[in-house]
């Protein structure tokens, strides 16, 4: 068959070929598998480098990814079983190991929450021993290694608790100012209250505690004692009328 169109390749254009096969619907098919067959060769030439290099990406990224999950489990779960360890050291009466445990975590897992928890444990037994300044450089670094908002409030709950104990009332409230509101609410009002009490602001700290009896259910056990803090704030209100 001869076609007297010729594309600039030297190959018969499809369009003008179109027009002049005249019914033969076969040839008009087999050119059209040939063009399509050469255009799907020259993409594949040009693109195929790029087609590989994104699949081998994309896989890398997959396998990068679930590698990254299971090393993070992994980790988790050595944490876990170093915090269950301060535990038993703890309840065992072994201070000493719950403390090497606990160095452990600070340096192998410092991104755990079980990390903050076992330095928590420390500050709370540094407290019942009275090393208040100990106690409040451990919950700094618990604070600075909790990644999750509510630990973060806690810890920083406890900072204001020891500053009270240690006398510092005014960095008490500056920590507890710093606390969003609403998380840990029936807890940082009462401390609150006992901070204000402490700077001789009996007003404020009578609407502290008062928020911090909203706050509560009506059956809290905390009602009673905020109750008694506000009985001895009118007491001694009239006393010193």
């Amino acid at each position: 068959m001869v076609f007297p169109f010729t594309c600039r390749s030297g190959r018969p254009s499809l369009l003008r070929v179109r027009g002049h096969l005249n019914g033969d619907g076969m040839a008009f098919d087999e050119y059209d598998d040939y063009e399509q067959s050469e255009r799907v060769q020259k993409w594949l030439h040009e693109n195929g480098l790029s087609i590989v290099v994104g699949i081998a990406i994309g896989l890398v990224g997959i396998f990068g990814w679930q590698q990254w999950r299971n090393h993070q489990a992994r980790n988790e779960s050595e944490a876990a079983q170093l915090y269950q360890q301060v535990q038993i050291a703890l309840a065992s009466g072994k201070p000493d190991s719950a403390a090497q445990f606990t160095e452990q975590l600070m340096k192998d897992h410092a991104g755990s929450p079980y990390a903050v928890f076992a330095v928590s444990d420390r500050a709370r037994q540094q407290v019942q021993s009275s090393q208040l300044d100990k106690a409040e450089a451990s919950l700094e670094w618990a604070r600075s290694h909790a990644g999750n908002p509510a630990l973060k409030s806690l810890t920083e709950l406890r900072i204001a608790q020891v500053e009270l104990a240690r006398g510092n009332a005014t960095a008490a409230l500056s920590t507890l100012d710093s606390i969003p509101a609403g998380i840990y609410a029936g807890l940082v009002q009462e401390l609150r209250g006992d901070v204000l009490v402490k700077l001789g602001r009996s007003d404020d700290a009578r609407k502290a505690y008062q928020a911090a009896l909203s706050s509560l259910n009506e059956d809290a056990p905390q009602r009673g004692v905020l109750q008694m803090k506000l009985d001895d704030l009118a007491v001694a209100g009239k006393q010193g009328a």
